[in-house]
């Protein structure tokens, strides 16, 4: 099976990564003082995400993320992400939804305690081709509400309160296509802007840079497998994590309606 690339196909694919990895490193940097201390992981995340058309316009996004750190071996996060769908054009869409977000302690620097995360989002995407590969650029707006834990004299974890918080992202991704039936190469960045109320946070929050490769699997479904570069600047400012993560995922599009066709 022959997976090249024709060489200015290679050459502008390269060139699209370089640009997403310096995109992702330049936040970062800007924010890695002398003396800060640096937590390097290796994590894995399992996810299913699914943007299912319902009726007309209207559609469901249904989405699971199974996090684990030391690969496999520990807990890190689990995210369940659902949301509606409404598609604007054939190549805008818009959603509105809630994530909840369960995290455990992880890494040599972990949080005091396991935190819960309540979360309502709004987003805009975008789709387009250019240059022989397809662009997806996603704007979303969260609301998030983060539990205050303390731990007792006993050593339980007691929940004294709720943090309320705001933060933005932008993601662009560039899928490029291989010779070869279905597969593809991903380019992905993610940047995360926390803004007021702060509540101790600063204003960046983490990229994720990520290449991999995806497989067409069925007319509706894809899988793919990468790795991701996520640097996440912690809540005291005085650690930044480097998650060297692998991700295994299914998308999938497969229409929840019935097809004209089928019907009794």
């Amino acid at each position: 099976m022959d997976c090249s690339l024709p060489n200015h196909r290679l050459r502008r694919a390269a060139a699209r990564m370089l640009l997403l990895m310096g995109l992702a490193l330049s936040p970062a940097a800007a924010q890695t003082p002398a003396g800060r201390l640096h937590d390097h992981n290796f994590n894995a995340w399992l996810a299913y995400i699914g943007d299912h058309p319902v009726s007309g316009r209207w559609g469901v996004h249904l989405e699971g993320q199974f996090r684990r750190h030391d690969a496999f071996l520990r807990p890190q996060q689990l995210l369940l992400r659902p949301a509606v769908n409404y598609r604007l054009t054939t190549s805008l869409a818009a959603s509105a939804g809630y994530a909840y977000v369960d995290t455990a302690r992880y890494g040599e620097y972990p949080a005091q305690t396991p935190s819960t995360e309540h979360r309502s989002y709004q987003q805009i995407s975008l789709h387009h081709k250019a240059a022989g590969m397809e662009f997806v650029h996603r704007g979303r707006n969260e609301q998030r509400w983060l539990s205050r834990n303390a731990v007792s004299t006993a050593g339980d974890v007691q929940r004294l309160g709720w943090r309320y918080q705001n933060r933005v992202r932008y993601m662009i991704r560039a899928t490029a296509p291989l010779q070869a039936d279905g597969w593809y190469l991903a380019f992905v960045n993610e940047l995360f802007l926390n803004y007021a109320p702060l509540h101790g946070a600063r204003v960046f929050d983490q990229t994720r840079p990520f290449v991999g490769v995806g497989r067409r699997i069925a007319r509706d479904t894809r899988f793919e497998v990468g790795y991701q570069a996520q640097t996440v600047l912690q809540r005291n400012a005085s650690v930044l994590e480097i998650n060297h993560t692998l991700q295994i995922g299914i998308t999938s599009r497969v229409p929840f309606r019935r097809e004209a066709g089928k019907r009794k």
